[in-house]
């Protein structure tokens, strides 16, 4: 995830104030995984592949070679949507971004001016385009456009999936939320931000299971939560 400068923030912000004056539903609180309704495009996002394929009407119509998030910032897993769109925000974005509605960051498609990039695990989250890829996409691709982000939000099966303590964000913050909620301890939205009141929540489920009540997600809590065997 790129930390765009501060023009860039709050013209974002005032993008999703517009929509919810609209009365359009930005960040609400959406069951895993977060799904957007479905329209004549679909974007299909593979890291694993550093692939990007367009769909119209469930045909494949464009694939592209894009650059994905490393290990330690990955590209965040689920189905989102394009909620907005720009132009020359800055060297590092390129000509054009796409942006996307993941509740705990700014995440976009968009260009580079590290072409050297793609193909590979280097962005903090993000999919990078080379520059002429992302201007074709940005006028054939519609505001509302599904997107979905192929793999498994715990991350690889080959590795446990990181602790988790207050002030982490992510779908696997987003995943504990949600479970914390159905079974009736955390009340407020599922954003896949870690604040004061998952810690709370977690803290009681942990006392309720006879578990120390630390407030952190270990590999016991994921277990317990049915996440992992």
């Amino acid at each position: 995830m790129h930390s765009p400068p501060l023009r860039i923030v709050v013209l974002v912000s005032l993008l999703y104030l517009s929509a919810l004056f609209r009365g359009i539903s930005v960040h609400a609180d959406p069951s895993l995984p977060i799904v957007s309704e479905q329209g004549v495009y679909a974007i299909e996002i593979f890291p694993r592949k550093h692939q990007l394929i367009v769909r119209a009407n469930g045909k494949k119509v464009k694939m592209y070679r894009v650059a994905v998030g490393n290990h330690s910032t990955p590209t965040p897993i689920g189905e989102y949507k394009i909620v907005y769109k720009g132009e020359n925000w800055g060297p590092s974005f390129g000509p054009r971004w796409l942006g996307l509605n993941v509740p705990w960051g700014y995440y976009g498609i968009h260009g580079t001016n590290r072409p050297y990039s793609i193909g590979q695990h280097k962005s903090h989250g993000c999919i990078r385009m080379w520059n002429h890829d992302v201007k074709e996409l940005y006028n054939l691709i519609p505001l509302g456009t599904k997107v979905i982000i192929f793999g498994h939000v715990l991350g690889e099966s080959d590795r446990d999936p990181k602790d988790l303590a207050e002030g982490d964000v992510g779908g696997e913050v987003q995943l504990i939320q949600s479970r914390l909620k159905s079974a009736g301890y955390f009340k407020g939205i599922c954003n896949g931000k870690f604040r004061s009141d998952t810690t709370a929540a977690l803290k009681r489920y942990q006392r309720d299971h006879q578990m120390s009540p630390t407030g952190i997600v270990t590999i016991n809590v994921y277990k317990e939560l049915g996440l992992l065997e």
